[in-house]
Protein backbone atom coordinates (compact mmCIF):
# COMPACT_ATOMS: atom_id res chain seq x y z
CA UNK A 1 0.00 0.00 0.00
CA UNK A 2 1.30 3.36 -1.23
CA UNK A 3 0.79 6.49 1.08
CA UNK A 4 -1.31 7.90 -1.62
CA UNK A 5 -3.63 5.12 -1.81
CA UNK A 6 -7.51 5.58 -0.38
CA UNK A 7 -9.04 3.06 2.31
CA UNK A 8 -12.52 3.05 3.69
CA UNK A 9 -13.36 0.50 6.22
CA UNK A 10 -17.18 -0.43 6.06
CA UNK A 11 -18.98 -2.72 8.45
CA UNK A 12 -21.93 -4.94 7.64
CA UNK A 13 -23.75 -6.45 10.03
CA UNK A 14 -23.99 -10.30 9.21
CA UNK A 15 -24.78 -13.42 10.70
CA UNK A 16 -22.29 -15.65 12.86
CA UNK A 17 -19.35 -16.97 11.51
CA UNK A 18 -19.04 -13.61 9.69
CA UNK A 19 -16.84 -13.17 6.78
CA UNK A 20 -17.13 -12.37 3.28
CA UNK A 21 -19.78 -15.30 2.32
CA UNK A 22 -21.59 -14.95 5.63
CA UNK A 23 -25.20 -14.39 4.89
CA UNK A 24 -26.08 -10.31 5.47
CA UNK A 25 -27.98 -9.76 8.75
CA UNK A 26 -31.52 -7.99 8.20
CA UNK A 27 -31.08 -5.29 11.23
CA UNK A 28 -28.36 -3.93 12.42
CA UNK A 29 -28.91 -4.06 16.17
CA UNK A 30 -29.71 -7.68 16.29
CA UNK A 31 -27.03 -9.39 14.12
CA UNK A 32 -24.63 -11.47 15.51
CA UNK A 33 -21.65 -9.70 14.15
CA UNK A 34 -20.02 -7.68 12.10
CA UNK A 35 -18.39 -8.02 9.07
CA UNK A 36 -15.38 -5.43 8.48
CA UNK A 37 -13.92 -4.85 5.35
CA UNK A 38 -11.15 -2.57 4.33
CA UNK A 39 -11.56 -1.35 0.51
CA UNK A 40 -7.92 -0.05 -0.55
CA UNK A 41 -8.65 2.04 -3.79
CA UNK A 42 -11.60 0.10 -4.33
CA UNK A 43 -10.24 -3.23 -3.54
CA UNK A 44 -10.71 -5.67 -0.83
CA UNK A 45 -8.16 -5.66 1.72
CA UNK A 46 -8.33 -7.24 5.61
CA UNK A 47 -11.72 -8.53 6.38
CA UNK A 48 -12.13 -8.81 10.26
CA UNK A 49 -15.33 -9.93 12.26
CA UNK A 50 -16.34 -8.27 15.62
CA UNK A 51 -18.97 -9.82 17.68
CA UNK A 52 -22.38 -7.86 18.72
CA UNK A 53 -23.17 -7.64 22.03
CA UNK A 54 -26.78 -8.69 22.81
CA UNK A 55 -29.39 -6.68 22.05
CA UNK A 56 -31.41 -5.10 24.61
CA UNK A 57 -34.22 -2.05 24.45
CA UNK A 58 -32.25 1.12 24.13
CA UNK A 59 -29.03 0.02 23.77
CA UNK A 60 -28.42 0.38 20.26
CA UNK A 61 -26.39 2.94 20.42
CA UNK A 62 -23.15 0.58 22.18
CA UNK A 63 -22.54 -1.18 18.38
CA UNK A 64 -22.35 2.80 17.24
CA UNK A 65 -19.71 3.30 19.49
CA UNK A 66 -17.39 0.13 19.26
CA UNK A 67 -17.77 0.44 15.54
CA UNK A 68 -16.34 4.17 15.69
CA UNK A 69 -13.77 2.83 17.90
CA UNK A 70 -12.54 0.40 15.28
CA UNK A 71 -12.35 3.37 12.76
CA UNK A 72 -15.77 2.48 10.93
CA UNK A 73 -15.77 4.74 7.64
CA UNK A 74 -19.43 3.43 6.71
CA UNK A 75 -21.62 0.81 7.21
CA UNK A 76 -24.35 -0.99 5.19
CA UNK A 77 -27.63 -2.37 6.66
CA UNK A 78 -31.15 -3.32 5.70
CA UNK A 79 -32.83 -1.79 8.31
CA UNK A 80 -31.92 0.59 11.22
CA UNK A 81 -33.78 2.50 13.87
CA UNK A 82 -33.81 6.50 13.92
CA UNK A 83 -31.92 6.39 16.85
CA UNK A 84 -28.70 4.26 15.78
CA UNK A 85 -28.71 6.48 12.58
CA UNK A 86 -28.09 9.97 14.08
CA UNK A 87 -25.35 8.13 16.19
CA UNK A 88 -23.71 7.08 13.55
CA UNK A 89 -24.15 10.65 11.65
CA UNK A 90 -23.22 12.12 14.98
CA UNK A 91 -19.70 10.08 15.01
CA UNK A 92 -19.11 10.31 10.89
CA UNK A 93 -20.20 6.90 10.06
CA UNK A 94 -22.00 7.17 6.54
CA UNK A 95 -24.77 4.51 6.68
CA UNK A 96 -26.04 2.90 3.17
CA UNK A 97 -28.68 0.70 1.97
CA UNK A 98 -27.45 -2.61 1.01
CA UNK A 99 -27.92 -5.31 -1.52
CA UNK A 100 -27.78 -9.19 -1.86
CA UNK A 101 -27.94 -11.86 0.42
CA UNK A 102 -24.32 -11.98 1.90
CA UNK A 103 -21.94 -9.88 2.89
CA UNK A 104 -19.73 -10.00 -0.68
CA UNK A 105 -22.22 -8.50 -2.68
CA UNK A 106 -22.86 -5.44 -0.68
CA UNK A 107 -19.40 -4.77 -0.32
CA UNK A 108 -19.01 -5.31 -4.10
CA UNK A 109 -21.58 -3.04 -4.30
CA UNK A 110 -20.40 -0.29 -2.40
CA UNK A 111 -17.30 -0.61 -4.19
CA UNK A 112 -18.90 0.84 -7.30
CA UNK A 113 -20.79 3.31 -5.63
CA UNK A 114 -24.14 1.90 -6.10
CA UNK A 115 -25.76 1.77 -2.67
CA UNK A 116 -27.70 4.87 -1.45
CA UNK A 117 -27.08 6.64 1.91
CA UNK A 118 -29.81 6.06 4.22
CA UNK A 119 -31.89 9.23 5.97
CA UNK A 120 -33.74 9.52 8.37
CA UNK A 121 -37.11 8.88 6.19
CA UNK A 122 -35.36 5.44 5.30
CA UNK A 123 -34.89 4.59 9.30
CA UNK A 124 -37.37 1.68 10.98
CA UNK A 125 -39.91 3.08 12.87
CA UNK A 126 -40.35 0.70 15.92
Amino acid sequence: MTDDSKTIRIAVPSEAPGGLTAPRSGHFGRCECFTMVDLVDGQIGQVEVLHNAPHVDGGCMAPVMVLAEHQIDAIVVDGIGGRPLMGFNQVGIAVHAGLGSDVQTSVDAFAKGGLPVVGLDGACQH
